[in-house]
């Protein structure tokens, strides 16, 4: 399993423009074999900061997420939305357990 995490930010003031966009990538990724979890989640102190959590079963099916044309759609917006400042990293986990 992959598990991804990570923070994007970008203008608070866009923050409105952003979600619709944002509620489309998230939909379409959970929607791809292979996805055990997307999400993103604003953080409730840093306006304009989003804090993402992928689960992806293995490389091959984020291989396909990242060739999808939803991901290539949400790319291209990030200049309008002026979205920078992303650091995302990968882990390589095991299967998840409830604590």
């Amino acid at each position: 399993m992959l598990l991804i995490v990570g923070t994007i930010r970008l203008p608070a003031q866009n923050l409105g423009i952003a979600r619709p966009a944002m509620k489309q990538m998230v939909e379409a990724s959970r929607a791809e074999n292979g996805c055990v979890e997307y999400s993103y989640a604003e953080d409730v102190l840093d306006p304009g900061l989003i804090h993402i959590k992928e689960l992806w079963t293995d490389q091959d099916a984020l291989d396909r997420h990242f060739a999808m044309d939803h991901i290539a759609r949400w790319r291209a917006a990030w200049p309008e939305l002026g979205i920078g400042d992303r650091d995302l990293r990968v882990y390589d986990v095991n299967e998840p357990r409830r604590t």
